[in-house]
């Protein structure tokens, strides 16, 4: 893998390759193949070279929450009492499965969390009983989002 500092050079027919397989991971190689113009064979070894950089990190399926009841989703804040608690903290929150993304941040905040939960009520109970319960966590600040209007990876 390469380090962070290390740029991964990627040609044109890379970009093409990475756009078809970014709209629809399931799209089958031999049609993108005979879409760009080249072999099957030419694509799965552009693709072990692309993922052998660390520029590809694995294909997923993504899950519709809404459909299994999960409508609220929320941005958390999180004011911790010491920079110390910060590793704690974190791995308190890895432990909770509504927690779907974790950041450090600039600002007033030590953590930005982005959590997914069924309604306002899951939320104000992962609040009060799992997330201001953790050590460390002196408060929090939430904001609810009301609809996702913008959801892409970058453009390449």
């Amino acid at each position: 893998m390469k380090s962070s500092n290390s740029l991964v050079k990627i040609d044109g027919i890379d970009k093409k390759i990475l756009r078809y397989l970014m709209s629809d991971a399931r799209r089958p190689i031999l049609e993108i193949a005979r879409n760009i113009g080249i072999s099957g064979a030419a694509i799965h070894q552009r693709l072990r070279k692309l993922e052998a950089s660390g520029l590809l990190s694995g294909s997923k399926f993504v899950i519709n929450p809404k459909i299994l009841g999960y409508t609220t989703m929320a941005y958390i804040g999180i004011f911790l009492d010491k920079a110390m608690s910060n590793p704690r903290a974190v791995a308190a929150l890895e432990k909770i499965p509504e927690v779907l993304e974790c950041h450090y941040t600039t600002g007033n905040w030590s953590i930005l969390i982005k959590v997914l939960c069924k309604d306002n009520e899951h939320l104000m109970h992962l609040l009060n009983k799992k997330i201001q319960q953790i050590e460390g966590v002196s408060r929090t600040e939430t904001f609810i989002s009301l609809d996702q209007q913008i959801d892409r990876q970058i453009t390449i």
